[in-house]
């Protein structure tokens, strides 16, 4: 099924841990709203911008496998409302950027870039939902104690 111009419902939805564990990761029909909308207002924006593929690192993520990976069951991931994503060839910080400077995003995550690492270090989490998006931008990285610590990002 087609979401938008350039994403499909399968690469929103492909999860290796799911295969492995045998778990469905099928979005029903609001969750597949929500990922038709997010790849509409946030991912073919960004597609259409820097006219290179969108690497989905994590789409949509059932309750069963947000569980087996240990994230949240309220995740926007299991809403179908967030995806983490990469651009090939492209600074991972510049594309964030870019969506905070110029998309209605609910929340935008650039989670653990290091400059020192170089521009394809870490991944950009980014949301949509339509009602009152929070545009929280936020920077992510683990403390000495490796626990993952957010940051309001100016």
């Amino acid at each position: 099924m087609q979401l938008s111009k350039n994403f499909t419902l399968s690469e929103l939805t492909k999860s290796q841990t799911a295969t492995r564990l045998g778990i469905e990761n099928k979005p029903s029909s609001q969750e597949t709203l929500h990922l038709k909308n997010l790849c509409e207002n946030i991912l073919q924006k960004v597609r259409d911008r820097f006219n290179e593929p969108v690497i989905i690192n994590s789409g949509y993520r059932s309750i069963k496998l947000c569980q087996a990976i240990g994230s949240s069951s309220k995740s926007q991931h299991a809403k179908g409302q967030a995806a983490d994503i990469e651009v090939v060839n492209l600074d991972n910080k510049k594309v964030a950027e870019w969506i905070k400077n110029n998309l209605e995003y609910d929340q935008l995550i650039l989670e653990f870039y290091k400059e020192s690492e170089g521009p394809r270090s870490g991944w950009i989490h980014v949301s949509y939902v339509s009602d009152k998006p929070r545009r929280q931008a936020l920077l992510a990285d683990k403390d000495k104690n490796n626990k993952t610590r957010y940051m309001p990002w100016l």
